[in-house]
Order: C-alpha cells, then structure tokens, then sequence
C-alpha cells in the first residue's frame, strides 16, 4: 500500500516544521515491504520562509517532496496537489492541515479504518472525538454542519475538519470536477461523492486547535455559507442563476456601477 499526503501551505514558515518532523519520524517508522508514503507539500504563494523550512527537512526526510503554485486557495492547492499524485503509483491519496491540528497517530487510525470504503474523513463531533475548540468556533460550525445538511443532504457531522484519505479510483473520478476551490471545496468534493455514489466513512477524532491560524469566524463563514449555496443552485434547476452571475462584469459583482 502507497499513500501520499498533501499539505497545503501558505505562509506556514512558523508552523509546518513540526509538522513535518512529527510525520517524517511517524510515518517513516512505518515503513515496510506493505508501506510506504509520500509527503507532499503544495506551497501556495508563500511570502515567507515556507519553502526553506520544507528543503530542510527535505534533507532530513526522503519522503517529502514539494511543488510551487500560483496563489489559488487552500482548496485549489490540494487540486494541484491531488494531480500530482495521480502521476505517481499510490493507493491512498490525502491531505492534511500543515498545523498538525491532526496528530500522525490520528492520521495513521484513518488509514487503518478505510475497510473497503472509497475514503476516510475524521471528525471532530462525533461521538467520541476530542477537541479544544472555543464555545464560539463549536457555535459556528454546528451552524454550518446544520445548513450542509439542510441544502446538500450530506450525512456527515463534520465535513471541514482537515484529514480526509481516498482510494485512487475516487480522486482520479473526481478531480476534474471540483468546481470550488475556497473555504467550501471539502462539501464540493464530498458532495460529488454522494452524487457518483462513492462511500465514504467518518470516524472521530483528536483534534487540537493550534494557534496562528488565519481563519476569521465570522467573515469565513459566510464566505463558505456562499459557496455551499452557489453549490446547490448549480446542482439545481436554478443553476441559470448561477450562470447569469458569472457573466457580469466584475465591477458590477462588487456593487460599483459601469458608465
């Protein structure tokens, strides 16, 4: 079994070096004739040391490679990310936050867990799993689970947490078809699940909130309440709707008038 984990980094120089040593150590201890991994980490844009933090460790550890993008959003770089791992021989491709919110403990039980799924996604509100999130953060995601599953009938209790693994044939399906790229790209990419009938398993986890993220609670959410409704209207009889609005001039979507 091949897996690949991608990591999308933007402007993670101060966090994404533990990550990679935690994961290097783990993931190397596990390699064996039935194992073997690759990480790799998609730096997006990055105005700070990132890429050198990853050559560092780069040296440290085979397994890590890197490739650079234009700006495009976290959801974009795990697409890019998601292609360049379709070139090589892997089973399993994932990704994971470059924060190491997820342990590589956590991230190895989910590959134990795939069964005969088509992919894995941990959670940090089933029954079971263990989280620091603040009372506000908890509000605001329980909120947003509740519209997801009100427009899009996706059963999943959380579908943002992020470390998520699919089988090969699953992302290879579905990776031209990923229309959103932003803050809602993992509803887009479960949803396509449930539309082409893949099954995907959730499982809780440990999750600890890390600090320096650049998540705003408020303005984020409604920028991801956005995308999901752009979602469904495409995936509706009203997706004309959608249509009309990407034809406007931007000036006229920024609320500026054209003379």
């Amino acid at each position: 079994m091949r897996l690949c984990i991608v990591i999308p980094a933007w402007n993670e120089e101060k966090r994404i070096g533990k990550t990679l040593e935690y994961y290097g150590k783990f993931f190397d201890g596990k390699f064996s004739l039935d194992f073997d991994y690759e990480i790799l980490v998609v730096i997006n844009n990055c105005q700070d040391g990132t890429e050198d933090v990853v050559k560092k460790y780069q040296k440290k550890f085979k397994k890590i490679k890197y490739i650079r993008l234009i700006p495009g959003g976290k959801g974009f770089a795990i697409t890019e990310g998601f292609r360049e791992a379709l070139k090589g021989n892997f089973d399993l491709i994932g990704f994971l936050d470059a924060d190491m919110a997820t342990s590589p403990e956590e991230y190895y039980r989910l590959l134990k867990n795939i069964n005969n799924c088509d992919g894995i996604i941990a959670s940090r509100w089933k029954r079971g799993a263990v989280n620091n999130y603040s009372l506000k953060r908890r509000i605001f995601s329980h909120g947003f689970n509740f519209v997801i599953r009100a427009l899009l009938f996706l059963p999943y209790s959380d579908t943002q947490c992020g470390a998520k693994i699919f089988r090969k044939d699953f992302v290879n399906h579905v990776v031209e078809s990923i229309g959103i790229t932003a803050w809602a790209f993992d509803v887009n990419l479960l949803y396509l699940a449930k539309q082409k009938r893949f099954k995907i398993n959730e499982v809780a986890t440990t999750w600890e909130d890390k600090e320096g993220s650049t998540v705003n609670v408020m303005k984020d959410t409604f920028s991801m309440l956005s995308a999901v409704l752009r979602l469904r209207l495409i995936n509706s009889p009203f997706n004309f709707v959608v249509r009309a609005y990407d034809k406007l001039p931007n000036k006229v979507k920024n609320g500026q008038f054209i003379k």
